[in-house]
């Protein structure tokens, strides 16, 4: 089975929940329309049978946004944060290939329908959220490749079914004037329904989208310009005149319900269960700063819990090493000596929410750009929010936080040896501390940030396997070679010398 909608083509046998996805989406949209003839009069009812029916963007605006907070487990892995220890998993150790684009027949195709609907009944918001869910997964989806099909994407209803590539930085250019159109589009004053983000407020929808502006920039710190963007005048552009994220409250996250298709992402994943376990460099990180966050991802070692440790006793947990063979990891479950994720993730249906931006990943990436001179201020005024905002959004969220917590004061965290800041230190300094932090604090949020900091910075200095270096990207996929070659190889030949794969550099790291 094959299909081609809007212009991108996949084949079903790619991807086990293609599927699945078809049926939920033709669901969903037959439900929607549903809705809107019962409630039709009979003159309604018989319309001319070739218009186009409708549908309320607010109900597309509720499925985007499920679809774009999911969690995705896989760059746990990939930045040596958890392992896996009932077989090799590609992700952790360095080999995965093909990406899947997915991604527009499912989030843009139904981004960009809501846009459309939104315009219909002249609704900006609606749009401006639109533009904002389109950069996200635009963005994401050229990090992962390069090149994409971008200004071609998404049109098969006026003829374009195999659309061309535009180059990383056409894309990257493209999506901030897109969200810039965005913040200016808001109406801060009207409610948003079907906002399961927000809960219709869209003044912090706008204030997402300025700090995913800032998300974007500080992602191409190695480059001076984007298009007709100057990085650093951009930046200070959006600080000294747009609304940022002020708390923990407007954070862009999704907060889970104990209902149907309202579930915690992993709750009841057999993998959390059975063979998923923690990487000894992330604990380690926390044990050596004595760090209580490390309590609300990790569980005990099955040691310490028949030595009967305190929940709160550092020694009572362990690692393994994401380099060594997955055998090798397994001997440390026999041993007694390695923890698991913590149970919460997989037992708990709410747990935290997750989220694709917060206030805290927003207040490191001001102090990144304090300290390499784009704004003005202190460097570590931002960083010491960004963590304070952290604990604070774990003591929130997390059940029965005293139990971790007790006891502990962020001031006295703050001014430890191996977190204290200081303005005055030469710049490689300043970033591995930032970008340490920062990888804190993404334990199940913010998707593959981590590990494209990584990539950018060299912090944290993540562990790698003798002779397997860290990819800079995944391969294109299959259906593309199948279905839209041509513009796939031209693409190939533009960027990478015609050659796709993973170790080949993208414009953005070069």
């Amino acid at each position: 089975m094959k299909n081609n909608i809007n212009g991108i083509t996949k084949t079903a046998s790619q991807n086990g929940n293609t599927a699945k996805w078809f049926t939920l989406k033709s669901l969903l949209i037959a439900g929607a329309l549903a809705l809107v003839s019962c409630e039709s009069s009979l003159d309604t009812i018989n319309e001319n049978p070739n218009d186009k029916a409708s549908v309320d963007p607010k109900v597309l605006l509720t499925y985007v946004s499920k679809d774009a907070f999911q969690i995705n487990g896989d760059n746990m892995y990939a930045s040596r944060m958890m392992i896996g220890t009932d077989g090799e998993n590609t992700y952790q150790y360095m080999k995965w290939n093909d990406t899947s684009f997915e991604v527009y027949t499912k989030g843009l195709l139904n981004t960009v329908k809501m846009m459309q609907e939104a315009e219909k009944i002249n609704n900006k918001n609606y749009v401006a959220i639109g533009k904002f869910y389109r950069a996200y997964y635009f963005f994401t989806l050229s990090l992962k490749v390069g090149s994409i099909p971008y200004s071609e994407a998404i049109k098969g209803e006026f003829g374009i079914t195999q659309p061309k590539y535009d180059s990383q930085e056409a894309v990257m250019s493209g999506i901030l004037s897109e969200l810039k159109e965005a913040s200016s589009l808001i109406n801060s004053n009207d409610k948003i329904e079907g906002d399961i983000v927000y809960n219709g407020d869209a003044a912090k929808w706008k204030k997402l989208i300025n700090a995913f502006r800032l998300k974007i920039l500080i992602t191409m710190s190695k480059k001076s310009t984007v298009g007709n963007y100057n990085i650093a005048t951009e930046f200070a552009s959006i600080t000294g005149s747009q609304p940022l994220m002020t708390s923990i409250a407007d954070n862009g996250e999704l907060k889970f319900a104990d209902a149907a298709d309202s579930l915690y992402t992993m709750f009841n994943n057999s993998g959390y269960g059975s063979s998923l376990y923690m990487a000894d460099y992330f604990i380690n990180m926390f044990k050596t700063r004595q760090d209580p966050r490390l309590f609300t991802f990790a569980a005990q070692t099955t040691g310490a819990k028949e030595a009967g440790k305190a929940i709160t006793d550092f020694t009572g947990y362990n690692g393994g090493d994401p380099t060594s063979s997955y055998s090798d990891n397994a001997a440390l479950i026999t041993a007694k000596n390695i923890s698991k994720v913590n149970d919460r993730f997989y037992k708990d249906p709410t747990n935290e929410p997750s989220s694709v931006l917060s206030y805290s990943e927003q207040e490191f990436i001001l102090a990144e750009a304090t300290a390499r001179g784009w704004i003005s201020g202190s460097a570590k005024t931002h960083y010491d929010n960004a963590i304070k905002a952290s604990f604070s959004f774990y003591q929130t969220y997390v059940k029965n936080p005293t139990q971790y917590f007790a006891g502990f004061n962020v001031n006295q965290y703050l001014a430890t040896p191996l977190v204290v800041y200081d303005d005055a230190a030469p710049l490689q300094n300043q970033l591995e501390r930032i970008v340490t932090q920062k990888y804190m604090t993404m334990f199940h949020q913010a998707q593959w940030t981590s590990y494209y900091d990584y990539l950018r910075t060299g912090y944290p200095n993540y562990p790698l396997k003798t002779g397997v270096p860290a990819p800079f990207r995944f391969r294109y996929p299959q259906s593309e070679y199948n279905y839209n070659s041509s513009n796939l190889k031209s693409a190939l030949s533009a960027q990478y010398g015609g050659n796709d794969n993973i170790n080949s550099k993208p414009w953005w790291l070069q």
